[in-house]
């Protein structure tokens, strides 16, 4: 064999799109290891917990944003009152 030699692979598996696929198909299986088997999933009364804390949570920061926000226009409203 010289250096300009072409080789050529006689199985399919040789084909750069089943390296592709193998990858991908690798990639899922790792994935659904990982979720089914290592990640520690929250119970139910820790997600129910959990929502309602950013309930509260958002309630709160909704009704500071509308206290701002009703300050803001009362004193624009008087600011404006001086000029007009």
């Amino acid at each position: 064999m010289n250096g300009n030699s072409i080789v050529y692979c006689k199985f399919d598996s040789c084909h750069p799109s089943n390296h592709l696929i193998m990858k991908i198909k690798l990639y899922f299986e790792e994935a659904y290891n990982e979720l089914v088997h290592k990640v520690s999933w929250p119970t139910w009364k820790d997600l129910q917990n959990s929502a309602l804390v950013v309930m509260v949570a958002s309630f709160i920061i909704a009704l500071l944003v509308f206290i701002m926000d009703i300050s803001f226009e009362h004193i624009m409203d008087f600011v404006y009152s001086l000029f007009y």
